[in-house]
Formats: structure tokens, sequence, C-alpha cells
């Protein structure tokens, strides 16, 4: 197989040049990005765009074939490019080793566009330019530079070509004005595992409404790129791509200093059953053992800025670090943010692995709130193609929430949930109604984790301003009464009840070294349970003898196992979806779907429910999923909340 430079890795390049030494050696080199659920939900929600956008050019000849093909792919391009004018999907260009297919090419004369589609949103009415002052916004970078190379490529092949580069994206000003727009493109995978979409049977123009994706002008964007390369700016841009076909072609890495782009490394694993680009990097560039390489890093310590300047400086472990380089300054009662980052390092440099607490500052924050305690969690999706009419890419949407409620007397009951997954129905404002009445039971504290569930009411209250529910003003003021006003709400409130954001409280008054710096339910809650003798005992009890009910566990259901004196996180305990099921009723699933325990696979769950051709016990099984999840979510808070209680008693 010929070693081309195509565009994707030269996207990667552009991110650290040695990933271009590591990509494609699935079975050699590990891939973490391979699995990421939510990175798989954002990859399938682009092949959803990119066929909408071919649907608004019904005189377009897609090139097929294997894309390794390169040959045939080629072959078949050039014979179209014979015409004076036509519009392709996926043309094929290679010229010196770089190969590259553009997503839409429309060809009149001698006159291109090359249009590249990107699932991300644009403003249709306000956009004006990518650029800055000081060059072009950093995070559509990696987007521009890819259409850039696009360009450079076609042009290099057709120098007689006036090339103009576009971006298609979705339009937030736009309205979808068509029920379904979503489920007229069905994400699929072939045999080989590679994902498509499958078209709705005799899909016209005219069935899709008005359009909602926009085309922008990037020719500004790029041609900065090309004469000035504003991210390695001591190699010309043509010098650039050259540096990275030779490196690739010979398959010979490019020695790339370590720093703080290593944070996000795909190429990393503790599995050795495949080799850990990573650990490659850094032993071979500090000389040292993988044991030593595996100590706590300078980006891990907790919202570090100035960590990519200390890595420059030659310091990338936290025991190399000082009290100079961190400057802690107190603050009143709670743990400020930089002695939170020195509380991180000082515990690794001794080797400790106690929690710290502002005890004080705790107890007083707990005794301020309220029973009965109200512990919510919300899931919730946000797609390029709208569901229903009436709404536009990317706009809020709350399917399902879980309620707790811990009262003063220490009963914990799962008092209510809501999930609305049905195909076609907007569920928003029922979704409200049913919060309403959950949390209008009673007046006392309500907590949410983090800020997503303040976000997602401000963006209800905001949807409903422009509806026409009978009940909208008093669906309206009972937001006000629990949230406070975002940035996208003009008008401005805070509640008397306004959530309690126990990751707020996570981060003002405890620190525990299990957590590695992160205050994410997911790392917080591990670390609670095994410094916890109370919720050790009480957890690893069936839920029918602990005080506790629940909506979706059976009452023998033990939410705690150890494993070498360690918690066995509880999501990981979660059952799978189709447990019990044989393997005929498994092969009939269309989901492909297998359990769901994080963010990104119940948005995949409920994008998937949305296809009316799921069946209704497959349907069920996935639902049952995803209650199970959203209740653990809120448990999750319940436990946090119970250490608190019992370190302060």
């Amino acid at each position: 197989m010929p070693r081309y430079l195509t565009k994707s890795r030269f996207k990667l390049a552009l991110d650290c040049p040695t990933k271009l030494f590591y990509t494609k050696k699935e079975n050699l080199y590990a891939n973490t990005k391979i699995e990421d659920p939510f990175l798989i939900a954002l990859a399938e929600g682009g092949f959803q765009v990119e066929e909408l956008a071919r649907m608004y050019y019904p005189e377009g000849v897609a090139i097929l074939g294997d894309d390794r093909n390169y040959d045939k792919l080629i072959s078949r391009t050039n014979e179209l490019l014979h015409h004076e004018n036509v519009t392709l999907f996926e043309a094929a260009f290679l010229f010196e080793g770089l190969f590259i297919r553009v997503d839409i090419l429309n060809k009149k004369g001698n006159k291109i566009e090359l249009i590249e589609v990107k699932a991300k949103s644009v403003s249709g009415l306000e956009h004006t330019s990518y650029m800055t002052k000081n060059g072009i916004k950093s995070d559509w970078i990696p987007y521009l530079y890819d259409v850039a190379f696009q360009q450079y490529v076609i042009q290099k092949s057709f120098p007689n070509w006036t090339v103009k580069p576009y971006l298609m994206m979705a339009n937030k000003d736009a309205v979808a004005t068509v029920d379904g727009l979503n489920q007229m493109f069905k994400v699929t995978k072939n045999a080989n595992n590679r994902t498509g979409i499958l078209k709705q049977e005799n899909l016209k123009l005219e069935d899709l409404g008005d359009p909602i994706l926009t085309k922008i002008s990037v020719q500004e964007e790029v041609e900065r790129i090309q004469t000035k390369n504003p991210k390695f700016e001591n190699l010309t841009f043509e010098k650039l791509i050259e540096h990275f076909r030779a490196h690739y072609a010979s398959d010979t890495k490019i020695v790339n200093p370590i720093g703080i782009q290593c944070k996000n490394c795909e190429f990393k694993t503790a599995d050795r059953s495949l080799k850990s680009g990573f650990h490659e990097c850094w032993q071979e560039q500090l000389n040292l053992s993988e044991k030593l390489i595996d100590r706590p890093k300078v980006y891990e310590v907790s919202n570090l800025r100035s960590a990519a300047k200390l890595m420059e400086e030659g310091k990338f472990f936290m025991e190399e670090l000082s009290e100079n380089d961190i400057q802690p300054t107190p603050a009143p009662g709670v743990i400020s943010p930089k002695e939170r980052q020195w509380i991180q390092i000082e515990k690794v440099k001794e080797n400790n692995s106690e929690p710290y607490f502002e005890l004080d500052g705790l107890r007083d924050e707990l005794e301020a709130w309220k029973f009965p305690l109200n512990f919510i969690d919300f899931e919730t999706s946000a797609i390029a193609l709208p569901f229903t009419k009436n709404r536009r890419p990317y706009e809020s949407i709350a399917f399902q929430f879980s309620h707790h409620i811990v009262f003063a007397d220490g009963r914990v009951e799962h008092v209510s949930e809501y999930l609305n997954a049905l195909p076609g129905v907007f569920p928003n404002f029922d979704f409200i109604r049913a919060l309403k009445a959950s949390l209008e039971t009673n007046q006392g504290s309500i907590f949410r984790y983090h800020n997503h569930e303040n976000n997602i009411v401000n963006a209800i209250y905001k949807q409903l301003q422009e509806s026409q529910e009978p009940d909208k003003k008093e669906l309206m003021d009972f937001i006000q009464t629990i949230s406070h006003n975002t940035n996208s709400n003009a008008h401005s409130w805070q509640g008397e009840r306004d959530m309690i954001d126990l990751w707020q409280v996570v981060k003002n008054y405890y620190y525990d070294p299990h957590t590695g710096g992160s205050n994410s339910i997911k790392d917080v809650l591990p670390a609670v349970l095994n410094s916890s003798r109370f919720l050790k005992e009480k957890y690893s009890k069936p839920i029918e003898t602990i005080n506790l009910t629940s909506k979706n566990f059976p009452n023998d259901f033990v939410f705690l196992k150890l494993e070498n004196e360690e918690v066995i996180n509880p999501y990981k305990r979660l059952p799978p979806l189709f447990e019990g099921w044989d393997q005929d009723a498994l092969d009939n699933t269309v989901t492909e779907i297998e359990d769901i325990s994080n963010g990104g696979a119940a948005l995949t769950a409920y994008g998937k429910l949305q296809f009316e051709e799921v069946s209704e016990e497959e349907r069920k099984a996935i639902e049952a999923g995803l209650l199970k999840y959203c209740e653990l979510d809120t448990l999750a808070m319940v436990m946090i909340y119970e250490y608190f209680r019992e370190i302060t008693s």
C-alpha cells in the first residue's frame, strides 16, 4: 500500500507531528479515540450532515469505491472532470504523495468551488470572518488548515483552475420546517464495521423543507494560512506539507518535543497488549523507565494555565514544581484555586494519598442547606439535524431526568424520573412540567453537578418564550425560581431555590489524590467510596436493607462490590442492555448499543430511539438502561453528600 499523506493524516500532524508515525497501525499502537463514545457520536452526526449537504446538489455524482483503491478513485474522478460542468462527491486528487477526497466539488468550466462539510454551527445571519487581529481564531485552525491543504492539492493538480474554498455547516439561525429530518439519514455500519448513511427511500430535495445548512467562504482565512502559516511560522505552508509528506512516506518518526500537547494523546495505554506511542516519545526524549514516566505530570495539575510554559522550561513532573511555580494564595473558608493546585502537588511530593478538607467551611456549607435535599440530573441531546420541525440545529433537547431526595433522618428516596424517547416528539416542555411537579413537592435545597442543568433550563426558558404553550408563563416563572440566568438570556434573575452546584462544593472544600485533579463526578465518586467506611458498609448491602428506594434496580441489587479491597466503580456494574437475550435476538438488534454507562452512550441511545424501526423489545431494553444510568447519576450525588456529612459530623 502506498503511504500517501491524506487530509486526515495532515490534520493529525498539525496536532502533533509525531502522531504520523503511530497512526494507521491499529495492530501495533493503541488508539483511545477509536472507542470514545462522545467522538463516535460526533462522527455519526458528521456523516448525517454530509449526506444532507449532498442533497442540496441533486445533480451531484458520488465517486464510489474502496478508499484504498487510489488508482480507481482518481481515474473515475478525472473521467468526470472532463465535463465542462459537474458536481462531484468525494472527488479524489493525488499530487506527489498527497491524497485528498473532497466532500463536494462544484465545477463550472475552470471555476471550482471546494466545499468542506463540517458538523459545526455558524450564524448564517451574523458571521463575518474567522480572522482576528493576530491571525485566525484558534479553535477554527484545524478546520481551516484542512481546507487549505485540500486547496493546495487541487491547485497543484490543476494549475489553471480558480479554486474558491468554502465551509458548509449547520446554520444556527435556521429552523427545520419538516418533522423527522434527522431520521431521514440513518447511521449504519457495514460488514467491515465502517460507518455509513442509509437515506430514507425515495428521498427528494423538497422533502427536506427549508435549508438548515449554510455555505461560508473561507478564502481570506485560507490565503492567510498559505502565505503566513500562523501555526508553524518557521516553515512555509508548502514546506510544512513536504515535511509531513516525506516522513509519512518513509515511515520515519518526526521527533516533536514533548509538552502540553501530550495531555490528550490518544496513542497512550496501560494495556501492554499494544504499544503506547506516548510512552515511546517520553522514553526516547527523557531516557527514563516506563515506571518513572507514569509519575504525575505537570499538565495534570488542576487548571494550571502555566503548564505549557513550565514544560517548555523542562519541568515535566509534579515533583519538579516548587511553591514559587504556583504561588498559592489563601481564600477565607474555602480552598482557593491556587491552594488546590499546591495541595495536589504536595500530596504527590509527600506520597500522601489521604484526602484534604476545608472542614469548617464544608460544615458551614452543609448547615446552610434546607431539608429535604433534592438531587437532580438531566440527560440531553444537541444534534445538527433536528428530530422535529420548528427546531434549530444543535438546539438543546432535554429527554430525561432523575430526582433523589434525602430526608433529615437519612432516608433516601428515588422519588421521580422522566424519560421521553418517543420518535418525533419534542420533549422539553413536558420535561419541565414533570420537573416542576417533582420539585414543588417540597421547599428543600436543590442540587446539580456542574453547570449543565442550569444551562439547560435557561435554554428551555428561551424556547418557552418563543412558544405558544398555554402555561408558558407558569413554567418560565418556575425556571426562574430554581436557576440563575446565563448570558444566553438578556433578562436577569437568581431564584430563591437556585440549584446548588455540588461540583463547586467539591472544588471549594475537598481534594482527594485519587481523583488525579479531576472534579468530574465519574472520578470523585470512586475516590469518595474508597475513603468512606460508612458508604462501603451501606451500599455493599441490598437496596431493600439500607433505607433506600429505587425505581429501576431490583430490591436485591447491590451497588458496591470490592475487588482487591478497592471499590469497583458502580458505573462499571451497570448491567448490559440485552442481558439474558439469546444470540438470535441479539443479531436482530438495530441500534448497535451494548451498554449505557456514560453521557456519550446516553445521547447516542436517544438518537437511535428516534428511528421507528427499532423493535418494541429493543426500545424497552434501551429505555431501561437509560433509566438505570440516570438514576445512578443522582444516587452518586447522594453518596458524595453522605460522605461530606460523615466527615463533618
